[in-house]
């Protein structure tokens, strides 16, 4: 997965230069501050709006303010401890398959499964991919300990336009191209013209203006986008993002790889 990562990665940090130069002088450094809890879910307007709107909608929608705060981190020497969870739901039912098809990293006979639910503007969620999830895959993922399930949970239609095109990529380049938006979220999450950033990352993954515009126009993948983020409001408690659920426990907040192997270990 990484590798392929590496490879769009390294395209996006040379068509997006100026894009990137464009994007710090029109934005408003409108990323949300990690210090700052999410109390309520933000509404995304889906059902009165047809999947038309999504580029639309995209080009003046800026990253949101709600997001989840990280867990603190003991800093002392001694070992980290677990911390409690928000809640627990019945694994059967977290697992039960949805309008889409699970997109899953590790083995499915992994003792431990992680289901996170994540925004694409959300900058606590492109902190854990980029920092904490290459460490959970070399500790536990790989050597067969751990399944991550990743799940959508859009807070506003650019988030929304942003994971439609990673359903629309060939199932293959999925995580790599999560990965890509994640790196380049600031680029495209807070840019004047929504629309073009999101284009230009689109093109790396091999999509054409033809099937950029017919991805972001799919109303059935909209519709069921939105509906694994309802079924996760109301059914599994998600009032925030990232939200964990390790073996059916609810842990809202980036985790580190520290915090997370202090509840993953008793697991095993």
């Amino acid at each position: 997965m990484f590798r392929l990562t590496s490879r769009l990665t390294a395209a996006a940090s040379v068509s997006l230069l100026a894009l990137t130069l464009s994007a710090c002088a029109d934005s408003s450094d409108d990323t949300a501050n990690a210090s700052e809890p999410t109390e309520t879910v933000a509404p995304v307007e889906t059902a009165a709006a047809p999947a038309e709107m999504i580029v639309a909608q995209a080009e003046t929608t800026a990253a949101p303010a709600d997001t989840a705060t990280a867990p603190k981190t003991e800093t002392k020497a001694a070992a980290v401890k677990a911390p409690e969870p928000d809640g627990e739901v019945d694994v059967t039912k977290l697992m039960e398959a949805g309008p889409l098809k699970d997109m899953v990293i590790g083995d499915d006979s992994a003792p431990v499964t992680i289901v996170e639910y994540m925004s694409m503007t959300c900058p606590h969620c492109a902190a854990f991919h980029e920092t904490n999830l290459k460490p959970l895959i070399d500790k536990y993922i790989d050597s067969g300990k751990v399944r991550l399930v990743l799940r959508e949970f859009p807070f506003d239609p650019r988030a929304a336009a942003a994971i439609m095109l990673a359903r629309c990529a060939p199932e293959n380049q999925f995580f790599p191209m999560v990965d890509v938006l994640f790196q380049q979220q600031r680029n495209w999450a807070t840019a004047a013209d929504g629309r073009e950033a999101l284009l230009q990352i689109a093109r790396l993954a091999g999509f054409t203006q033809d099937s950029f515009e017919a991805c972001l126009t799919n109303q059935k993948l909209l519709d069921d986008v939105n509906a694994v983020r309802t079924k996760a409001a109301d059914e599994f408690g998600v009032q925030s993002t990232p939200t964990f659920f390790i073996n059916g426990k609810r842990y809202p907040g980036n985790m580190s790889i520290e915090i997370m192997s202090a509840i993953i270990d008793p697991l095993l």
